[in-house]
């Protein structure tokens, strides 16, 4: 991330103060910072065209933040998008995404959805061969621009998050590579269908070292080369590497890089990037992640069993696996002052809480941090990705308001939203608001 980020940040916690974004009546805010996703996006793409020369879709996977704003700024930027659902298909669609820079991936797309994508002539990855026979079929009733692939498991393990690894032996995902006789029946699907002309496989994520990412990749690879040996010419044209680079959340160094990906691949599968073949990617938490900081008020502080508690505003609406898995997800707590200045003074072992009722709705626990105040400001960096844009409603806590900001060369802050906060009557709306006789009467 770096000093220039970490300076825009301090500056952006403070004109959120300066400027009311933060305020009692608005006590928690999600900042992004776009400077900071520009320089991810260039980062992406600067490191694989230093190892290939082949074209290369750089995919954003919208789960990591399916915000219309973000999307279109994305896309500025040179990126395309990864969708998997129709939600998120919608999201692109409003943000200006063309068909040709859209990969969908789900695996369970109804006809429906297949259907759609095909009308446009978005890529779609099939998830199984199940879904290759309805393929088959859609194909055959329409002509379609949509470049097809099927996604494959390499079965290579997990990394240290087994909810988010995608290629162990039993992962939910693609067609298992390495179960009985799974491998010749991919090999003949390609053989049958001469339109089949991707492959796709996702390795990487979360706790996923980068040389289990290049691995999975490189049977993929491995994989392409025998079929496209078998057809006789070369019938796989694309392969959809997915993304799932880890992010570094103890620190604002940014660590692995894409560029260490790129040389690790560049050294393990070699011919993937001779300029044979096109290349996909689809990153989302490491595009996103670093640019992201939730700003919450402290409320009260108060001791329980000789320990400080700060009760704010962010809990578990906004950080939802960081509460209930805190060792896989833990967050740095940075702390200003009811200013917005950085807070000094003893450091003090403490909790940091959220407002929602139940005991662990903790963002920190036991961390050494300066005393906090009422009225003081904690910030949660490294939120851009799969926080505050994926609200958790418990005890019906509002969504809160997003905004992206800019950063002059004489420091002047300029925010803009990209969501704002939502309101009470939006609340009730979306809980029945409408029709509170519906059992009753």
């Amino acid at each position: 991330m770096g000093r220039m980020a970490s300076y825009r940040r301090d500056l952006a916690v403070r004109a959120s103060v300066d400027q009311g974004l933060l305020s009692a009546a608005e006590p928690v805010v999600a900042l992004l910072d776009t400077a900071g996703i520009r320089a991810s996006a260039a980062a992406l793409t600067s490191a694989f065209a230093a190892v290939t020369d082949a074209h290369v879709l750089h995919a954003f996977a919208v789960k990591a933040a399916p915000l219309v704003p973000v999307l279109r700024l994305l896309h500025d930027a040179g990126l395309g998008v990864e969708v998997a659902s129709p939600g998120e298909l919608a999201l692109a669609r409003a943000a200006g995404i063309p068909p040709t820079h859209t990969v969908l991936d789900s695996p369970a797309k109804t006809p429906a959805e297949l259907r759609q994508a095909l009308a446009l002539g978005i890529a779609v990855n099939a998830d199984n061969l199940q879904e290759l026979d309805r393929l088959d079929a859609l194909v055959a009733s329409a002509p379609t621009a949509s470049p097809l692939g099927l996604r494959v498991n390499p079965q290579v393990g997990a990394g240290s998050i087994g909810a988010l690894s995608t290629a162990t032996a039993t992962s939910k995902f693609g067609v298992a590579l390495r179960d009985e006789g799974a491998r010749a029946g991919v090999v003949q699907a390609y053989l049958d269908r001469p339109w089949l002309t991707r492959l796709h496989t996702h390795t990487g994520s979360q706790g996923v070292p980068l040389a289990l990412m290049a691995e999975g990749v490189g049977e993929a690879y491995a994989l392409a080369e025998e079929i496209n040996h078998k057809a006789g010419r070369q019938q796989i044209d694309t392969l959809d590497i997915g993304g799932g680079l880890p992010v570094n959340f103890a620190s604002d160094e940014e660590t692995p890089t894409y560029a260490e990906y790129a040389r690790l691949l560049a050294d393990t599968a070699p011919g993937l990037l001779d300029g044979r073949y096109r290349l996909v990617t689809e990153f989302g938490r490491s595009l996103l992640a670093k640019h992201g900081t939730v700003l919450a008020r402290v409320e009260y502080t108060k001791t329980s069993g000789g320990r400080p508690i700060a009760v704010t505003h962010a809990g578990v609406q906004v950080a939802t696996r960081t509460v209930y898995a805190p060792d896989s997800w833990p967050l740095r707590i940075l702390p200003y002052d009811s200013d917005g200045r950085p807070r000094a003074g003893d450091v003090t072992v403490q909790d940091v809480a959220g407002p929602a009722c139940f005991a662990g709705d903790l963002l920190a626990t036991g961390r050494e941090l300066p005393l906090l105040h009422p009225g003081d400001v904690v910030a949660v960096p490294d939120t851009g990705a799969y926080h505050f844009a994926h609200h958790y409603a418990y005890n019906s806590l509002p969504r809160p308001g997003i905004h992206g900001f800019t950063v002059a060369d004489d420091g002047a802050v300029t925010f803009s939203t990209v969501r704002r906060a939502q309101t009470l009557d939006e609340i009730v709306a979306e809980a029945g608001g409408a029709q509170p006789d519906a059992l009753v009467g």
